[in-house]
């Protein structure tokens, strides 16, 4: 395998830390809320030493945990995720004879909790199971119901409980919809969703009555994945570019509407408007975006892109009229953004705000009157993901925290900000560097 061409995910914020290590005692700037107990865990990629991936996305996912209590930052510890190809070099997520082990696969991207397991996840193939402590607890397929790859980034309804995701993959069924039980014990839904061919569907949304889907340009390519050593997925023009939206009490039955062209990593949130519509926010790449992008982080791009780069990661409304068949599209911003969160309990329901990142930024939407406020951190800072936690008896929806780690080139901190005005309620000194990853969760204790 290739594993020195585009080796940028290898240096800078990016780089990997070389072992596993605890700390506790850690020292808190500020005043934590005493009802934050419970753990947050951040899940991304950390190459092994001396097995350097190929790509950013495919390392081997690295927890990185902060146990809270009692207003107390009682340890961090950073563990890798035992999956088996950790934990074998050899083994392979596709045989020479086509089958796939849904087991052998990195679990870098999410780390979500649900009934009364926590998951660490990768769109490609099974969770993993984790302990509160971020060990490895094994493959996890819910009793032996799950029999396609599950998606990172599943939602739970907050009324139901249930998680609601789907798995996506390269050989038929392309795309399956999944419905799991509300204490996690089995899949108890699946049905297969008609789409046109294998795409990287990264992310999805609901409503309250609906799921919408992403139909996008960004497709399997069997020459790229025979090739090795980076992602097997290009842009195709010729594919087009649609949403979907399925009501969850018909699976399978799904009215289309075509969009610009364009791709999206991740979903802010959904809900229906009093007039029946479907309201989507989420981040925007247009196609030569998307394409530089891909490219700066190990990706085959077009080569006619290689000189383009990527300014133009943008929140952005499309809203679905079923009535009429038509799908409005609107930019909402013109930062650079990437990882919308939002207050789970308005997950697919109507939502205000929308909290982003930009670079060394904080960025907190108002989508209902159109402000945003920003919190920055300085140009050396990386800062991750935002998640939201609520405050005990919250009755606005933004009283609560933002739980963030935030990375220099040589120390990090988890940052909790009050999320009503971005300011710093307290920080937690880690005992180093974290790597920039992707997504995490706040684990409340039981």
């Amino acid at each position: 395998m290739e594993t020195t061409r585009n080796a940028g995910w290898l240096e800078g914020a990016l780089a990997p830390v070389p072992d596993e290590i605890d700390a506790t005692g850690l020292e808190v700037t500020g005043a934590l809320p005493p009802e934050l107990t419970g753990r947050y865990f951040r899940n991304g990629p950390n190459p092994l030493p001396g097995r350097p991936s190929g790509h950013w996305f495919t390392g081997p996912g690295m927890i990185h945990g902060v146990r809270l209590r009692g207003g107390r930052a009682e340890w961090y510890r950073n563990r890798w995720v035992r999956t088996r190809t950790f934990l074998d070099e050899s083994a392979r997520f596709a045989g020479d004879d086509g089958t796939l082990d849904l087991t052998a696969v990195p679990a870098n991207t999410h780390v979500v909790p649900h009934g009364d397991r926590i998951l660490a996840l990768v769109e490609i193939g099974f969770p993993y199971e984790l302990t509160p402590e971020a060990g490895t607890v094994g493959p996890c397929d819910f009793g032996g119901t799950l029999t396609t790859a599950m998606t990172a980034h599943p939602k739970q309804d907050p009324v139901t409980g249930e998680l609601l995701f789907f798995g996506y993959g390269v050989l038929p069924p392309y795309l399956t919809y999944h419905r799991l039980s509300a204490d996690g014990s089995r899949v108890v839904e699946s049905r297969e969703i008609e789409v046109p061919g294998p795409t990287m569907m990264h992310d999805f949304a609901i409503t309250e009555n609906h799921v919408v889907w992403l139909d996008l340009p960004v497709v399997f390519d069997l020459d790229l994945a025979l090739g090795g050593g980076g992602m097997p997925f290009r842009w195709d023009d010729g594919y087009g570019a649609r949403l979907g939206v399925m009501r969850r009490d018909a699976p399978g039955d799904v009215r289309w509407f075509d969009v610009e062209p364009c791709y999206v990593f991740h979903v802010g949130n959904a809900h229906e408007d009093a007039a029946g519509r479907i309201v989507l926010d989420a981040v925007r790449y247009r196609p030569e975006d998307f394409a530089a992008t891909w490219k700066e982080i190990g990706g085959s791009a077009d080569p006619a892109q290689d000189a383009a780069r990527s300014e133009s990661a943008h929140l952005y409304r499309w809203t679905l009229d079923p009535a009429t068949g038509r799908a409005g599209e609107e930019q909402l911003d013109d930062r650079n953004v990437e990882f919308p969160t939002h207050d789970d309990a308005r997950t697919g329901r109507r939502h205000r705000f929308l909290y982003t990142v930009a670079g060394d930024a904080v960025v907190k939407y108002d989508v209902r009157d159109g402000s945003s406020s920003v919190r920055e951190f300085g140009e050396d800072a990386s800062v991750g993901e935002a998640v939201f936690v609520p405050a005990e008896g919250a009755r606005g929806e933004d009283e609560g925290w933002l739980l963030s780690i935030v990375s220099g080139p040589s120390s990090a901190e988890l940052v909790v900000l009050d999320a009503a005005d971005l300011s710093r309620t307290a920080s937690v000194r880690l005992p180093r560097r974290v790597p920039a990853g992707f997504h995490g969760s706040w684990i409340p204790d039981a």
